[in-house]
């Protein structure tokens, strides 16, 4: 029991508010059940920390400049605004510095991939995505704003984006399914001027390799010489395959449900799939994931729930390293695969090793925001793995600190300051480096 706070008392009844702290969602549905048994009680409404600190949505706008008086209202609208409107009639790249859209990214989804829970429709999505503003904000000052589309066709979330992106800086598509995901990624691309980054993809993959990179450092191997086994070949199984590739890594074998993805498969088969048979795979095995993990260094998991044996573990070569990221639920419990593994990291929070993208995702729009790029390119990623690796000294990686906890405020501006020189580097910017990094501000209360 926690506080009892009397909110109501009337001649034949007192209404009191009571505060209990319960283990699980289940067992406060049993404590409600309990209490409503009990003779002359009557419970009025029930309501839980998480719900009410979602009451109202948990972000908001604000004003930037006051509005209280006749002078301050003629300098923020009518008739000073008009002068700001012709200058950017005039240079259309002023845009970025004389309103929002240079710190603003739109976060785009139909809701159809929504992690843990899957296909749950735009609405149901919309926390999720009011979350994934905070983190932009919280990690690296740019403003988010989300963008919950009532619809899956592939043509027309490409139409309302490309309508919609005037007032962005960058567009974040999240919990898009595949490989629809792929296709809308690739025309957004090819036909925005501005950053388009699919964080299921891009940002685990960043932050995979900025953990494996880590991780070869604690076992002692090469990335050149290592197989990597890769569990689940959806839009992050995929993403990653390829930054490990450009990384360096020369053999991975991917598998899905259906086995492992080699050349002349016919089953099951999309075009990212075929790209990844063409790629991978350099010895046509045939088989499962215990065909697919025999020997390999290195498990990645994508998947669901416990579908790595541990007998596939097993059979892996000597000091493992195995990145269990299915969440909640990991493909092989990390309490069993330490028993047989050197490195091990989940999705969760409560393990060691936590890869979060978020990690990855504020410091990537912050750099390419800064120096206003027109995309995000593989070099821009891979600057963000390494910056994210970088941010432990090599003098203090353990097998339990792989990657760095997400309240390390110096990764964003790490992860922003590499991405923004990469950007340069690539010929995408459209400002020089030097002329602006933001600072990101630490908060020392977290």
């Amino acid at each position: 029991m926690g506080a009892i706070d009397i909110v109501g008392v009337k001649k034949d009844r007192v209404t009191r508010d009571l505060t209990v702290d319960a283990q699980s969602d289940v067992h406060a549905d049993e404590l409600i059940a309990a209490i409503k048994k009990v003779k002359g009680i009557r419970v009025r409404t029930v309501s839980d920390r998480v719900f009410l600190s979602h009451l109202g949505g948990k972000i908001t706008i604000e004003n930037r400049i006051p509005l209280k008086n006749r002078d301050q209202l003629s300098i923020a609208y009518t008739p000073g605004v008009a002068r700001v409107c012709r200058s950017i009639a005039q240079n259309p790249e002023s845009v970025y510095n004389l309103t929002i859209r240079g710190n603003t990214v739109a976060i785009v989804t139909d809701g159809s991939a929504v992690l843990g829970l899957g296909d749950i429709g735009p609405c149901a999505a919309m926390p999720v995505m009011e979350g994934k503003a905070m983190l932009f904000k919280e990690f690296g000052r740019v403003d988010a704003f989300p963008i919950c589309l009532d619809t899956k066709d592939v043509n027309e979330i490409v139409r309302i984006v490309k309508a919609l992106a005037p007032t962005f800086g960058g567009i974040n598509l999240e919990d898009i399914a595949a490989p629809r995901c792929f296709e809308i990624e690739e025309k957004l691309v090819n036909s925005l001027d501005i950053p388009v980054f699919h964080d299921d993809q891009h940002g685990t993959a960043v932050v995979v390799l900025a953990a494996l990179l880590n991780a070869l450092k604690v076992v002692g191997k090469k990335i050149n010489k290592v197989r990597v086994a890769v569990l689940g070949v959806g839009a992050a199984g995929v993403a990653c395959t390829k930054m490990l590739l450009d990384a360096g890594v020369k053999d991975v074998i991917g598998c899905d449900r259906t086995g492992t993805i080699y050349k002349g498969r016919r089953k099951q088969m999309n075009y990212m799939k075929k790209w990844f048979a063409e790629y991978t795979n350099k010895d046509n095995v045939k088989g499962d994931i215990n065909d697919a993990a025999k020997g390999a260094d290195v498990f990645l998991g994508l998947s669901g729930p416990g579908l790595f044996p541990v007998e596939a573990l097993q059979s892996m070569a000597k000091d493992a390293i195995v990145f269990a990221l299915a969440n909640p639920d990991p493909e092989i419990a990390p309490e069993i695969a330490s028993e047989h593994a050197a490195v091990v990291a989940t999705g969760r929070s409560d393990y060691p090793n936590q890869i979060n993208n978020v990690l990855a995702f504020p410091g990537i729009f912050r750099g390419a925001l800064d120096v206003h790029a027109s995309k995000i390119t593989e070099d821009m990623k891979q600057a963000a793995a390494r910056a994210i690796a970088e941010s432990i000294p090599e003098r203090e990686l353990f097998a339990d600190y792989i990657i760095p906890s997400v309240f390390q405020r110096k990764v964003s501006t790490a992860v922003a300051e590499a991405v923004a020189e990469a950007a340069v580097k690539s010929g995408v910017a459209r400002r020089p480096h030097s002329e602006k990094i933001t600072k990101l501000v630490v908060c020392s209360s977290l």
